[in-house]
């Protein structure tokens, strides 16, 4: 069986020869330090993207089968973005920048981390209106899909797991605004708050329309979010039912009407409270269930939901800066919840720069073992 053979028999209850050792990806400090080791070539380090040639070939040497998000992107955002610039240097050397989406962030020479955000452009209808509506209306050259990849897709011996990026319905806009900004808006003018969202979808909805148009030959489906954090949602989970789920249910039918049937959603946190809204608008794919401190699992879920949920993700990736122990421990946890069926486990984000390369294979030939 291929990959993409194998993770479509995993996440629809079929006969399957092994489990893919999958990842998601790496931090650039992960590669870079790995470059300086010599694990791989700086320029691996410098042309790895989710998915292309580079990322195959890091995969192949740590021992992964493949990175779940092989992912075909279309412009659903505001476009064109911002121009970046330092707007204020601060006396410590540090610099507020606006950034590509209008945010206002604080950056450091030598930090790693995503910036702390200072402030944002998005304030009011006014700076909707005059910065945000004009880049985010519809044309048919945000989802092209050209002939090259056209072909790649729809070679049915295709061996990779492709997915069609449908957008962020809220993430997005959470960026543009900030979390506190947003819960004052929809307080103080809950019209345009909704104006925004259905802004969001109709743009997305247009967009994976658009690419199915061109061709229907994609594996899965696959929203991006990231609102939520270690105690939960960054919004209302009634209004987030509401308001985005609606534009959920719209999408994913238009995806299921092409004959895909599995969609999934990148969200980082606490996830609990908003899965009733993605289950039941037809995202049934919850990614990349991240361990944290709340101990996230498929299992509750599954017990909780049933068999229409599945889940990518869910292993806790800090044991690759431990030892050889810690992974083996790892993997046995891992073993019962492999066989509720319908998922695929998989580092639970991106691995971090504090990862030893030596574990991380021990890690995948460990797993190929246990799961072959």
């Amino acid at each position: 069986m291929t990959n993409r053979q194998r993770v479509r028999a995993i996440l629809n209850y079929e006969t399957y020869d092994r489990m893919p050792v999958v990842h998601f990806g790496f931090w650039g400090e992960t590669l870079w330090k790995w470059a300086q080791e010599g694990h791989i070539t700086e320029e691996e380090a410098r042309t790895w993207g989710d998915g292309n040639a580079t990322d195959k070939t890091i995969s192949a040497k740590l021992g992964f089968d493949m990175n779940y998000c092989s992912i075909v992107h279309l412009a659903t955002n505001i476009r064109p973005g911002f121009e970046s610039r330092v707007l204020r240097t601060r006396p410590d050397g540090s610099r507020e920048v606006l950034n590509s989406e209008g945010m206002i962030v604080l950056q450091k020479d030598g930090a790693g981390s995503i910036p702390m955000e200072v402030d944002h452009l998005l304030k009011s209808r006014k700076e909707w209106e005059e910065e945000y509506l004009p880049r985010m209306q519809f044309s048919e050259d945000r989802a092209y899909i050209s002939d090259e990849l056209k072909a790649y897709l729809e070679d049915e011996n295709r061996p990779d797991w492709v997915g069609l990026q449908c957008g962020s319905l809220y993430g997005s806009i959470r960026n543009w605004i900030g979390v506190e900004g947003t819960a004052y808006l929809y307080a103080d003018d809950p019209v345009l708050f909704k104006e925004m969202i259905d802004t969001m979808g109709d743009l997305c909805y247009r967009c994976v329309e658009t690419a199915l148009n061109q061709t229907t030959a994609f594996d899965f489906a696959h929203f991006w979010e990231d609102i939520c954090f270690k105690s939960g949602p960054l919004i209302s989970p009634r209004v987030f039912e509401e308001l985005v789920g609606p534009h959920y249910r719209r999408i994913t039918e238009l995806t299921r009407s092409k004959g895909i049937n599995i969609c999934s959603v990148d969200c980082d946190g606490k996830i609990d409270a908003l899965i009733p809204t993605w289950l039941s608008n037809g995202v049934n794919t919850m990614f990349p269930i991240e361990v944290g401190t709340w101990n996230a699992s498929i299992a509750p879920w599954r017990d909780q939901y049933g068999r229409e949920l599945r889940g990518v993700g869910g292993m806790n990736k800090v044991v690759f800066a431990r030892d050889y122990a810690a992974i083996d421990a790892e993997i046995e946890r891992l073993k019962p919840l492999v066989e509720l069926g319908g998922y695929i486990p998989c580092p639970d984000h991106r691995i971090p720069p504090d990862a030893k390369w030596e574990n991380v294979q021990y890690y995948c030939e460990k797993f190929r073992k246990a799961f072959g």
